[in-house]
């Protein structure tokens, strides 16, 4: 072989080199883009469902307030711990092995919504931090916390995009869809609870008079969903969904062992007010969600509750405005959020 040849196979072996081998720099920037977390334990979650109220969580009806309620524990706790922390991460295995041991139930006998949730292996990230969360309350009441949420299993070629299955204990039963990624905002207001901009889940009626009009039509996006509850335990809730241009708002009661009716019972004028306190006007301008794509922590660990995880890209806290227009009559209110959480907390120390 000539010497020119020699030179020519060099350069190409050095361009097919650096085409196929791995860009340090955009490995160092993957890795620094990772999101960081605190891992919830198993225990952790555990004695937070040990807290929730006095009903049937095992109901599917049940589901979304015993959901909620565990995740505003684990993140008041969090926020007690740090305010400034990193989100929440919630392994798929750790909340079943955990409801399983608060139910006292075997795999078997666990509900399908929760069986499901584990087989396809839904994580769960919550960020805490307000300024994370909210740009600005418009109208409304202040929330005392407010959360993102997403639920997600991670983009595999073996696993399918969407699950479905049907609530046969609604009335009328339900068609439930979940895809891969579910996000929504959560917020605390004290004597009720919003989850607002919903995405991932669709749904639809399959029995009914409503059940024939949705077979024709095809299912419909829930979107926004709002709860109080009773002294005695009953769930007031108010939810929205659309389909296209049609939208539809229902309000429902679910006892506590999950039997659920359109609207109120008769002769319950506690249950009106609540009704009225959850119909009332809010308006939110929300953070957008950070982008990238969502992966579990390659080593799950438990931080130590003295020295709770920082965010590594957490930059010194901006002020920002959050404002409570049904307060203060408009916009004009200022205050932290951090400030605005920190005297609630107190409020419950008094």
């Amino acid at each position: 072989m000539t010497v020119w040849r020699c030179v020519l196979v060099l350069r190409i072996v050095i361009v097919l080199f650096f085409l196929f081998s791995p860009d340090q720099t955009r490995c160092q920037e993957a890795g620094a883009s990772r999101q960081a977390y605190q891992v919830v334990s198993r225990q952790e979650i555990l004695n937070a469902m040990r807290q929730t109220g006095d009903y049937d969580p095992t109901a599917t009806t049940n589901g979304a307030r015993f959901q909620w309620e565990v995740i505003f524990h684990l993140a008041h706790r969090a926020w007690e711990r740090n305010p400034r922390g990193a989100p929440l991460f919630i392994n798929s295995e750790d909340w079943f092995r955990a409801f399983m041991e608060a139910t006292g139930r075997t795999e078997d006998e666990m509900p399908l919504y929760a069986r499901l949730s584990y087989e396809y292996e839904q994580h769960m990230d919550v960020e805490y931090r307000l300024d994370r969360v909210i740009r600005s309350v418009n109208d409304g009441p202040a929330p005392r916390l407010a959360l993102n949420v997403r639920i997600w299993w991670e983009d595999r070629t073996d696993k399918a995009d969407r699950y479905s299955y049907r609530d046969t204990l609604s009335t009328p039963t339900l068609k439930i869809t979940i895809r891969r990624l579910i996000s929504y905002r959560l917020l605390d207001l004290g004597d009720w609870f919003v989850c607002d901009r919903i995405r991932g889940l669709s749904g639809r009626p399959t029995s009914g008079l409503l059940g024939f009009i949705f077979r024709i039509i095809g299912d419909g996006r829930i979107v926004h969903s709002r709860m109080a509850v009773s002294a005695d335990g009953l769930q007031i809730v108010r939810g929205t969904s659309k389909k296209g241009f049609m939208g539809m708002t229902t309000t429902a009661t679910i006892y506590p062992d999950g039997e659920m009716i359109k609207d109120l019972p008769d002769g319950r004028s506690d249950l009106k007010a609540l009704k009225k306190r959850i119909k009332q006007t809010l308006k939110v301008e929300y953070v957008e969600f950070p982008a990238g794509r969502l992966r579990k922590p390659k080593i799950p660990f438990e931080q130590p509750k003295s020295t709770p995880m920082e965010d590594p890209d957490e930059r010194a806290y901006e002020r920002r405005e959050i404002y409570d227009g049904a307060q203060q009559g408009g916009r004009g209110a200022v205050d932290s959020p951090v400030a605005a959480v920190r005297r609630y907390h107190a409020s419950l120390s008094d």
